[in-house]
């Protein structure tokens, strides 16, 4: 099954959909509503928030972050956090 994901090119946007399921679980329903969009392009997890307040606060977390995705994950997929 490995195989076939690596060669359908569906890693990618299937590991993005699990980084997506991880934050709606792990955030909570306040950073959730204020989260816009989640992307994670080669390593990087681009998150857009509404909240400058709180895009300041995580941008401090960002270490965090990258530890329990890559916790919840089971792997190395997340590299950076680049809060916008």
């Amino acid at each position: 099954m490995k195989d076939l994901v690596d060669d359908m090119r569906w890693k990618e946007p299937l590991n993005e959909a699990k980084v997506r399921q991880v934050w709606k679980e792990k955030m909570g329903t306040t950073i959730n509503s204020y989260t816009k969009d989640i992307n994670l392009r080669k390593g990087k997890l681009f998150i857009t928030l509404t909240s400058a307040s709180l895009k300041q606060e995580l941008s401090y977390e960002r270490e965090k972050i990258v530890e329990m995705m890559n916790g919840e994950l089971g792997g190395k997929y997340v590299l950076d956090v680049i809060v916008r």
